[in-house]
């Protein structure tokens, strides 16, 4: 089943799953096949939907050699792999179509920055998926691998279900111009799905950060601090992911490959601009963050203030009735207070005068 685009609050600190093993790495020459991502135990599970402007054929479950005839084939052809566990199938079809060692060593080396490389007889794009999942609080990632041929679209995935739901969708029922481009508009249309996706995580993102924003004007916390740092470093995770992916796609966009066609150029740019935008938004959230962080900080000042304030007014108060309780408190013989009659009451009408004239004095200062 598909991942969806179902927003959900960000609460709790985000891992970002990303608990890699490249120690195993280690000592391997170049180019050897290693999966390095966490998701050890997922399935290798192939997909294939086949069109043009006139029809569309689907494998659900496709064997290797399923792959085999979509490299010459006149149709597009989008070959789908979910998990990366099985690299002998992934090195076949490597092979197959003739990718380098060192591109499915990226492909399953999943650390990999989102970049761009012309291999002249294919282009070969990395970059992050992020996503909400349902029932789950957290940023959620994994890195997809795209190989784009003259006829076919070849895209590697840590897991199944992604966010290309509605690119299916519209191959099914032949919406837009999907069925009538070539794969390199494919291969646009997946990466705007991605692009898009990273819209949907900055409106929740937004949305948390003003929430945050008022609970930090009514009510200061610590949790509420805990809850900021968090969310800076999702934007920190978010901002690492992005910033590279507007480098590839302008490499995309301004690139001289012979797969990319004149009139998948426009939509191109309209994706770099996108990325221009998710950019922008990180920033802006990154300096909001700022200041509901300084707002925190002088709203703890001003909390302090009032605090010392009320307790400075207290002890102000209490210095001249200490003053006066000590010195009647003294055990002098010949004091003349100590034997009248209405000496204590007087005292104590004294000690009230004096706190009450100190109030009024303080609240006509405007001292609290």
């Amino acid at each position: 089943m598909g991942r969806t685009s179902k927003l959900i609050p960000l609460e709790g600190f985000a891992k970002m799953k990303r608990l890699f093993t490249v120690s195993e790495k280690s000592g391997l020459p170049p180019g050897t096949m290693v999966y390095t991502g966490p998701r050890k135990d997922e399935p290798t599970r192939i997909t294939i939907i086949d069109y043009n402007a006139e029809q569309v054929a689907e494998i659900a479950d496709a064997k290797v050699e399923d792959c085999m005839p979509c490299k010459q084939t006149d149709t597009v052809s989008w070959i789908n792999i979910d998990g990366l566990n099985d690299t002998a199938t992934i090195e076949q079809i490597g092979t197959h179509f003739g990718l380098h060692p060192l591109v499915l060593e990226d492909i399953l080396h999943t650390t990999q920055r989102p970049k761009i490389e012309d291999q002249t007889d294919y282009l070969f794009l990395v970059v992050r998926m992020l996503y909400h999942m349902p029932g789950e609080k957290e940023i959620q990632s994994e890195q997809v691998s795209f190989i784009l041929t003259e006829h076919c679209l070849i895209t590697f995935q840590e897991r199944a279900g992604d966010v290309f739901e509605t690119i299916r969708s519209r191959i099914r029922k032949n919406h837009g111009r999907i069925r009538k481009m070539g794969a390199d508009y494919l291969l646009y249309a997946l990466m705007d799905a991605i692009v898009d996706n990273y819209f949907l995580i900055m409106e929740t993102t937004g949305e948390h950060l003003e929430a945050i924003e008022q609970d930090m004007m009514v009510n200061p916390s610590a949790l509420l601090l805990n809850e900021l740092y968090r969310q800076k470093r999702e934007l920190l995770y978010i901002r690492k992911s992005v910033w590279p992916l507007r480098e590839a796609v302008g490499g995309l966009e301004r690139g001289e490959s012979a797969l990319l066609r004149k009139k998948t150029s426009a939509y191109l740019r309209d994706l770099y601009d996108h990325t221009i935008q998710v950019i922008d938004t990180v920033e802006t959230f990154r300096d909001m963050l700022s200041g509901v962080q300084d707002l925190y900080l002088s709203s703890m000042g001003h909390k302090t203030n009032q605090v010392m304030q009320v307790l400075t007014v207290i002890a102000t108060i209490f210095i001249p009735l200490t003053f006066v309780a000590g010195i009647y408190g003294m055990n002098f013989e010949f004091m003349p207070e100590l034997h009248w009659k209405y000496g204590y009451p007087a005292t104590w009408l004294v000690m009230l005068l004096i706190t009450f004239g100190m109030l009024y004095y303080f609240r006509r200062k405007n001292w609290f």
